[in-house]
């Protein structure tokens, strides 16, 4: 059997196994927009918890790759199968592997780490086979900005000028099936950049490499690909390559989205689903004490989400035909190992997940925090390809 044949195979084992494996949910944990500091923390470790570093956990399979890390943020896997990891506070890029022995590559020095700021999202060049380039998004002190970066090497800004605050920086970064760059960025805590075309606030932002605006965007030599948002954490693609965003909302209501082109959702005048004809409704909404929706992935046809002052992982299931939500969400992990953070497919066929717990707003264990790796039924543990 061929290597994406077992790939394909193990995705949809784990889509069901975490379908199949979801319980109820409780609340708890202070309120997102409240900023904090990171404590100073040991160096991460070099190697999983022992012994064999995993557990069963509502029937799915977790394993603890690395721990005491300092509030990873962005998660983005190279050719060879190892991860690159961001650290928002110590605006450091780790190296991680498969097995979880952790490595630092270079701090950033450019970024400035303040409340929710700091070293956020990372995605991979398509082309890093013959680039060697990896983006990044991080704050400084007058603005947030998108960089390429060569690791080890400085950053090359290729966007700037992203309004900055203390609170609503954005900070996902994705390459999208067409090959060009996304973006989530915040309102920065100005309501009405968000449907300031003039601003890159409150926005999902689509680009060359270069940084500029990509063809077929939606308005003349802009970035902007949809508007009216508050703060965008989560980018993932399902089949029909659609994009489907997580978005923090303010006192009630957190979003998901299905992204058209040109879009306006509606912040600061809607905040979840409205009734006026300009905006669109978000397909999915969950109270601010269920989500605070963060980092997202589509596996098959469940859409991930993790949630960080929900505590808990959020499967989705999407009708991939119509676009459209199949019955009730789930929740799996909840209240297992705190605020999460980021969920991403390995190439491997796991799903790595990170905690959120040393940002300031959570409870953090002497493990914290940590990259978890979810294990398909029926797999090693080790080697699911």
């Amino acid at each position: 059997m061929s290597g994406p044949i077992r790939r394909r195979r193990a995705l949809v084992l784990l889509a069901t196994s975490l379908v199949l494996a979801l319980t109820g949910c409780s609340l708890g944990a202070p309120d997102e927009t409240e900023s904090g500091e990171s404590p100073n923390l040991p160096t991460p470790s070099a190697s999983p918890t022992a012994p064999g570093g995993s557990a069963e956990d509502d029937g799915v399979g977790v394993q603890v790759l690395a721990k005491n890390l300092q509030v990873p943020w962005g998660v983005a896997f190279l050719p060879d199968g190892n991860a690159v990891v961001t650290e928002r506070d110590t605006r450091r890029i780790l190296r991680v592997t498969p097995g979880g022995r952790v490595t630092p590559i270079q701090t950033i020095n450019d970024a400035y780490s303040g409340g929710e700021g700091g070293l956020l999202g990372i995605s991979v060049s398509p082309k890093y086979e013959t680039d060697k380039t990896v983006f990044i998004y991080y704050t400084t002190r007058s603005d947030n900005r998108i960089a390429s970066l060569r690791l080890g090497e400085e950053p090359q800004p290729i966007v700037t000028g992203i309004p900055v605050s203390g609170i609503h920086n954005g900070g996902r970064l994705a390459f999208g099936p067409d090959g060009y760059l996304y973006a989530g960025t915040g309102d920065a805590s100005e309501r009405g950049l968000s449907q300031d075309l003039k601003s890159l606030g409150g926005k999902i932002l689509r680009m060359t490499t270069a940084g500029k605006a990509a063809p077929g965007n939606p308005y003349p030599n802009s970035l902007v690909w949809s508007r009216g948002h508050r703060n965008v954490q989560g980018l993932a693609w399902d089949s029909k390559k659609r994009l489907w965003a997580t978005e923090f909302g303010q006192n009630e209501w957190d979003e998901v989205n299905l992204i058209t082109k040109g879009g306006n959702y509606g912040w600061p005048t809607v905040e979840g689903k409205g009734n006026d004809r300009r905006f669109t409704n978000p397909v999915l909404t969950w109270t601010t004490d269920e989500a605070s929706p963060s980092g997202a992935v589509i596996v098959g046809s469940n859409l991930l989400v993790a949630a960080l002052k929900g505590k808990r992982l959020w499967v989705v299931t999407l009708d991939p035909e119509n676009g459209t939500v199949v019955g009730d969400p789930r929740a799996t992990l909840q209240n297992r190992y705190g605020r999460l953070r980021t969920v991403v497919s390995a190439p491997d066929g796991s799903v790595w997940v990170a905690t959120s717990n040393r940002d300031g707003r959570g409870d953090p264990t002497v493990d914290d925090d940590r990259i978890l790796r979810i294990i398909p039924p029926g797999s090693s543990g080790v080697d699911v390809i």
